[in-house]
């Protein structure tokens, strides 16, 4: 059972699950989706064509949380960066990744209802954007910190008596302005605060999650043995998944382990008790991409990031529906919401990541940029999301082609 809950918070089991369903429905078996291939390269053309806007140097930064931080053209990095004085690189990395760690835990679908308006720039975010920012000036105004004297950062304390009226406040949340799943991210908040206490060897005695930055450096030097070693990006999010378990309540769980974003299809062969079980890990994976860059701008740059998947949400997903690699067999796919357990919803997230794969050698060839100078973190930020987001826009008006019902802990 051990092993088979380790296989499952494993990226080995998301691609190659994925893959499986992938060919599932290119042999004509499954009876949710048709794979158009010929639509591909014309997929990889509109995520070239809009990389080259947003980026025309090609010189494109990772898909991450800090992206959303640059919302606006604003450097909110350099104004965090301030703030912090003359913390050293250790502590700096901290705070981003207390930082990026609640962030991200707040990502999830806002709708399109929502908005927020920052102070000092008046700028109106919406979506991803105005969730990132409104999660920065929380965390800069002290709001998941227990200590007065320290509110550049996040810690267990605060997080486990946060409330709904305060995270409502931060986000500016009223009749007008309603945030999708406002309860469900401050719950996960507080399951957040009661995992890092459990976690101490990992976050230390306060459960901070910067304690993260100095578990993987003490890792890396236990298993350097005198030689060359490195920060692997699948051992972070190994870490991530064993120890932030208990945050996610899914109800999936074998063996008594819950096992978080990971549903069931039973026509998905595995080991032993794993069969059947489809791994996702997807706001995990964004996270731990959204820590790279923490981790490098201390000096400590992470490697192996091949390893981890494209992210299976609603703009990636969309793109494929969109751009017409994907066609689901129900004309009327689209005419109710849908549950994230639902076959139709496993297997387009499934479908997602693997064909995200094979569209990002075509991005690449596209523009002209190699593998070394364009890994999948910068095919998805160049990218597959931004274009899934431009056609939704310009074919629904920003909405995505399938409505996820969400408790703003998956998507």
């Amino acid at each position: 059972m051990i092993k088979a809950v380790a296989l499952l918070r494993s990226t080995v089991a998301v691609r190659e699950r994925a893959g499986w369903l992938l060919a599932r429905a290119r042999d004509g078996g499954s009876a949710e989706f048709a794979v158009d291939d010929a639509r591909l390269d014309s997929a990889a053309e509109e995520v070239a064509a809009v990389t080259r806007i947003r980026y025309p140097s090609l010189e494109i930064p990772y898909h991450s949380r800090w992206r959303h931080f640059e919302a606006g053209g604003v450097d909110r990095r350099r104004v965090l960066d301030a703030r912090l004085g003359p913390a050293d690189a250790a502590e700096r990395a901290r705070a981003q990744i207390d930082l990026a760690l609640v962030s991200v835990l707040l990502d999830a679908g806002a709708g399109p209802a929502w908005s927020y308006r920052e102070p000092g720039t008046g700028l109106v975010l919406t979506r991803s954007e105005g969730l990132g920012v409104a999660s920065f000036h929380a965390f800069v105004a002290g709001l998941f910190s227990s200590d007065p004297a320290r509110p550049l950062q996040v810690d267990a304390a605060a997080l486990r008596r946060l409330d709904a009226t305060e995270l409502a406040l931060a986000f500016q949340v009223g009749s007008g302005n309603p945030l999708v799943g406002l309860d469900g991210r401050v719950a996960l908040l507080r399951r957040l605060g009661d995992a890092l206490v459990e976690a101490e060897a990992v976050y230390g005695s306060k459960g901070r999650p910067g304690g993260l930055f100095d578990h993987a450096l003490r890792q890396r030097g236990a298993m350097s043995d005198g030689h060359a070693s490195r920060l692997d990006a699948h051992d972070l999010l190994v870490t991530l998944l064993e120890t932030l378990a208990s945050v996610w309540t899914t109800g999936n769980v074998l063996g008594g382990q819950p096992l978080g974003d990971c549903w069931r299809h039973d026509a998905v062969p595995g080991a032993g008790v794993s069969a059947g079980w489809v791994p996702f890990h997807k706001l995990s994976q964004w996270l731990c991409y959204s820590l790279l860059e923490p981790f490098a701008w201390a000096g400590h740059p992470v490697a192996g990031l091949e390893a981890l998947t494209g992210l299976p949400e609603y703009r990636n997903g969309g793109l494929l529906i969109d751009c017409g690699v994907l066609r689901p067999k129900d004309a009327r796919f689209a005419a109710r919401p849908r549950a994230v357990d639902e076959l139709f919803v496993v297997e387009w997230r499934a479908l997602t990541v693997a064909l995200l794969d094979e569209l990002a050698p075509r991005v690449r060839q596209a523009l002209g940029v190699p593998p070394d100078r364009m890994p999948l973190a910068c095919v998805l930020e160049g990218g597959t999301w931004a274009a899934g987001r431009a056609l939704a826009r310009r074919l629904r008006d920003g909405l995505p082609p399938v409505t996820i019902v969400s408790d703003g802990t998956v998507f």
